[in-house]
């Protein structure tokens, strides 16, 4: 399938897969959390990762790791628009990892090209303030918040409910007159389910494809991975490739990671040997 994402000025062929690398502005990150809390280090972080290849850089100011706890707006503001503003004229999309109405506004306005939002603009405001812009969206499914979706993992199926909750989100910012060429969709690999329940999305991940908008999937060094191998987040690579090829092998259009380089081979590898006649 052919598809195209407009992001603001930028419009992303979504006729291969596309690498969005993670940039973390917090000191709480489950994986990299005060590596690159600074500005400077959070933009020479995404500098990086778009020389590694990423088409898209993910920057958060605000750890959505299970149980954690919300930060202030101004703080998060603080964390995130510096780093928006400098990466202004990159080259690649800029996306804010945020719930916040007031950060995406600000990031909107610094030159964000995508709004990376956990709880698929459910937050007051938030569907007001994307619908007034031109910039891409991404929406999630997260039962609760990410204090408490852990607790909510009580699914008759979680197929049919992630699809159900994402088919009514993207109908409501469609009556809202947002252009369906800006909608990415994200089951969101641990967010609200257990290791089963992570494996039965990613195993079906063709049904939520069959929605026809681009999916976005996140499963990179998270803890799924480690219940699977036993191994450390710093030692999940292997096990987050195996993950996302199979994603993308069931149609995945964008792939959410830390390690752009490696996951940029592995999509090489994976294209040439497609190519092969």
């Amino acid at each position: 399938m052919n598809m195209r994402l407009q992001c603001a000025d930028i419009q992303l062929d979504l006729s291969y897969p596309r690498i969005m690398g993670i940039v973390n502005v917090t000191p709480d990150s489950f994986s990299d959390g005060g590596r690159h809390a600074t500005v400077d280090a959070a933009v020479a972080q995404a500098h990086e990762l778009i020389d590694a290849g990423a088409d898209i850089v993910d920057i958060g100011g605000e750890s959505t790791r299970p149980g954690a706890e919300s930060v202030s707006v101004d703080e998060e503001l603080a964390r995130v628009i510096p780093v928006i503003a400098a990466l202004r004229g990159c080259g690649v999309v800029v996306s804010v990892d945020t719930r916040k109405p007031e950060v995406m506004c600000a990031a909107i306005a610094a030159g964000a090209h995508m709004v990376n939002d956990v709880e698929a603009l459910q937050a007051d405001g938030a569907l007001e303030v994307v619908a007034q812009s031109n910039v891409a969206l991404c929406l999630m499914h997260m039962p609760g918040n990410p204090k408490t979706m852990q607790a909510l993992t009580d699914y008759d199926d979680v197929v049919v409910t992630v699809t159900d909750f994402l088919k009514s989100r993207i109908a409501l910012l469609l009556a809202t007159g947002i252009a369906s060429d800006r909608v990415v969709i994200d089951p969101g690999f641990g967010f609200g389910k257990n290791l089963t329940q992570n494996l039965q999305l990613l195993k079906h991940l063709d049904r939520i494809v069959t929605l026809n908008y681009p999916v976005l999937v996140g499963m990179s060094r998270k803890s799924m991975l480690g219940l699977i191998t036993g191994r450390s987040i710093e030692e999940r690579l292997a096990a987050g490739l195996a993950a996302h090829l199979y994603a993308v092998k069931q149609g995945a259009n964008i792939i959410r990671v830390h390690d752009v380089a490696a996951c940029r081979d592995a999509l090489t590898v994976w294209k040439m040997i497609g190519d092969v006649a």
